[in-house]
């Protein structure tokens, strides 16, 4: 009858799955984390912007207010526009960020069950 060695079947199972496991929940967790960030931020901002539009709205007690009140309307839209720009460019490089550290954790992993998986057969 031969001894099952519980220390190597634990090693080989905490390297090949439950490492790998944990290190693409936490990749994974630190992504959503900055994700939701950036869209609390984004949304705060353009809560912001609607408020003190609105408020200017309110401050308009004639025809020459009104007619500012349109013309900085113009900038608003500039400056969301470019906003909305930005805070675009800033999740497609959260997620190409995301994709490479993936890539990048797939490859070590595949690697390292390669050598568990040869040190096993030997």
């Amino acid at each position: 009858m031969q001894n099952f060695d519980t220390k190597q079947f634990t090693d080989q199972f905490e390297s090949m799955l439950l490492g790998p496991a944990r290190a693409y929940a936490a990749l994974s967790v630190d992504y959503s984390e900055k994700l939701v960030n950036a869209q609390l931020d984004a949304s705060k901002a353009y809560t912001d912007t609607g408020m003190a539009q609105l408020r200017s709205l309110m401050n308009v007690k004639d025809a020459e207010g009104l007619k500012s009140y349109m013309e900085g309307q113009q900038k608003v839209a500039k400056d969301l526009t470019e906003r909305l720009k930005g805070d675009a460019e800033k999740v497609v490089s959260l997620q190409q960020d995301f994709v490479q550290q993936s890539q990048k954790l797939t490859e070590e992993n595949v690697k390292q069950a390669t050598d568990t998986a040869t040190k096993a057969a030997k």
